[in-house]
């Protein structure tokens, strides 16, 4: 793999940063899914934050995310009320491989989890932590399929909106800031989005990820 020239002046670093942030939105926006504080919208970010974590096609993690979405299960409650051969069908049809019927009983899982202990609302999580970002994290952990890998690419999402939780950046955003000279830590990326700018922030960590992950590398330095 080609070495990429770290970027070392601050202007250059400011203007790489008004790039990637340039477009308004972070990675889960940047494929269709919305980032409110919505309930509904919130769970599809939760969702697909445990897809993207599998090992595999990021696209096909959002394909079928994506999938979920348009058979009608985008809450919690919609997710829980729907059959385990129904979610298997979906998944394989996006491209899923692997233990699916273990990915699906997960989903369900999860969803059902959401529902009973926050009526459906991530928000109520949120509250029952009294907005401090390590309960929230332990909260998130403590449901079904959700590590500190899926809590790190939820909370990247929901740090626009969840700002007491920022700085938050997942290992594939912090790998292409190492590696654009950016910064080796979420703090770092924090300074160069402004203090208290915690949506800017979400929108430059998510944009880092997608470079990662597209290896866009080469165009960013030429």
């Amino acid at each position: 793999m080609p070495t990429t020239s770290a970027i070392s002046s601050v202007e250059d670093k400011k203007r790489l940063v008004r790039r990637l942030a340039g477009d308004g939105r972070g990675f889960a926006e940047r494929y269709g899914f919305r980032v409110t504080n919505n309930p509904s919208q919130l769970f599809q970010v939760l969702y697909l934050s445990v897809l993207l974590a599998r090992r595999g096609d990021f696209h096909k993690a959002v394909d079928a995310a994506t999938g979920l979405r348009d058979a009608g299960w985008d809450s919690a409650a919609r997710l829980a009320r729907s059959l385990h051969a129904d979610r298997v069908h979906v998944l394989r049809a996006a491209g899923q491989r692997g233990d699916v019927d273990a990915l699906a009983a997960t989903l369900g899982d999860l969803a059902q989890n959401v529902v009973d202990a926050y009526r459906g609302d991530l928000r109520r999580l949120r509250t029952e932590a009294h907005q401090d970002p390590a309960r929230e994290r332990r909260l998130l952990t403590a449901l079904p399929g959700v590590d500190d890998e899926v809590a790190d690419l939820f909370l990247r999402e929901a740090q626009a909106v969840w700002r007491e939780v920022a700085p938050v950046a997942d290992r594939r955003a912090l790998a292409a800031a190492r590696r654009l000279g950016l910064g080796r830590s979420a703090d770092d990326l924090a300074g160069l989005a402004g203090s208290g700018e915690s949506e800017r922030l979400a929108w430059l960590v998510g944009a880092l990820a997608r470079v990662d992950l597209e290896k866009r590398y080469a165009e960013l330095t030429a």
